[in-house]
């Protein structure tokens, strides 16, 4: 009776019951998996400016606009000019998340039983988004040499006949690690030779924690080969407001494909129409406070991993080590392989408290790493962190 799209597995892992006890129970739980701006008190923005900006004049009258009201998409194109790029409001569509965007573009590109290449490691929910389309999700390796670097080695094997598009997600999550321009160049390059789309998510793009991003692109820019991009963002990361849905992707790249492309999403976008008005309306009012909003975000963002660092810098010697963040919300820690990842993290939670993320959560291809949310509030965090080390080192004697 049911689709084979949505036989989803579900079923509660090791990890899932330990912690569905201990919280049955009422023990304390230091959760460095925290991923939610507005459930941090001092993040975001606040209720007054929130009612404000959803009581903009017009949020009484429904006029809709299949691609997304035009004040709103000229908001989001003057936001990008204000970082230096170039962007028509023609070429955007509005979407009540990114998670739309994503399955506005998968429906656009690819037909069922066809391939999306997605990094790996990366976020858990692009094999959700996929399958929910029907499609597979294939994916190719991201190495790391001291950073983050996409092995094209690795990409060129991953391409079957039945590819339709690269995803790239720049900073990563959990990563952290910027595509680079020279990369960016690259990946353009290789997938307009094969007619390949790229989705580039950007959402986490504003939080840079590296002193040095000058050699980082964002996929709006013009690149060689040209291939048809899509670039996705929207309000949840990026003015810390998951709680009013509203995302959008852009389109770049030859003019004919553009052009194609946004007479396809329109129709798309027609058939939904899920953007609501009173929250489009609100988007001018917040993109023009951005920066204001991103503020306190970005200083607990630097704080945490500063804090990150001196604890680990701290230890004459260490069996763990924090790979190389540039910017994002999380962190990567790599573990001894005395223990397989679900261990770590129960004995974590169980021993110390400490609630991380398994690598495997997000297609860590080895063994053994966990992720730590960077905005957990700072005595959270520093305890968590503290308690990690010492119960590595601990569990090492």
């Amino acid at each position: 009776m049911f689709s084979r799209r949505t036989a989803f597995e579900r079923f509660e892992n090791e990890i899932s019951l330990h912690l569905g006890r201990r919280r049955a129970a009422g023990l304390p739980i230091l959760d460095l998996t925290e991923s939610n701006p507005t459930s941090q008190r001092g993040l975001g923005p606040d209720q007054p400016f929130l009612a404000r900006a959803l009581s903009a004049p017009g949020i009484d009258r429904y006029a809709p606009d299949p691609c997304g009201l035009p004040v709103t998409r000229q908001a989001i194109a003057d936001d990008m000019a204000s970082r230096g790029l170039t962007v028509s409001p023609e070429s955007i569509i509005v979407t009540a998340s990114t998670s739309e965007a994503y399955a506005y573009v998968f429906k656009l590109l690819a037909d069922p039983g066809d391939e999306i290449l997605a990094p790996c490691p990366s976020y858990p929910l692009f094999e959700f988004l996929a399958g929910l389309e029907s499609l597979r999700l294939g994916f190719y390796r991201l190495g790391y040499d001291g950073e983050w670097f996409i092995d094209f080695d690795a990409l060129r094997k991953a391409v079957t006949p039945r590819t339709r598009a690269v995803i790239a997600v720049s900073p990563g999550n959990p990563t952290g690690a910027y595509l680079k321009r020279h990369e960016l160049h690259r990946l353009s390059r290789f997938c307009a030779e094969r007619g390949l789309a790229l989705i580039c998510d950007e959402v986490f793009f504003d939080y840079a924690l590296d002193a040095d991003m000058s050699g980082t692109a964002s996929a709006l820019e013009d690149c060689e080969g040209d291939c048809l991009r899509f670039v996705l963002s929207g309000l949840s990361k990026i003015a810390l407001s998951p709680q009013i849905k509203i995302g959008w992707l852009a389109v770049r790249g030859p003019d004919a494909l553009t052009a194609e492309a946004l007479r396809r999403l329109e129709v798309t976008a027609d058939a939904y129409l899920s953007a609501s008005t009173p929250a489009q309306l609100a988007v001018p009012v917040i993109l023009k406070e951005r920066l204001r909003i991103q503020a306190g975000m970005k200083a607990r963002l630097r704080r945490s991993l500063d804090a990150l660092k001196t604890l680990r810098s701290s230890l004459s010697s260490a069996a763990w080590e924090p790979l190389r963040t540039e910017g994002g919300w999380n962190a990567c820690l790599r573990l001894p392989r005395t223990r397989t990842e679900e261990e770590w993290v129960i004995s974590l939670l169980e021993d110390e408290g400490v609630l991380v993320h398994p690598g495997y959560f997000f297609d860590f291809p080895e063994e053994a790493f966990v992720t730590v949310s960077l905005l957990a509030a700072p005595d959270v965090f520093d305890e968590g962190i503290r308690r990690i080390a010492g119960h590595v080192a601990q569990s090492l004697s």
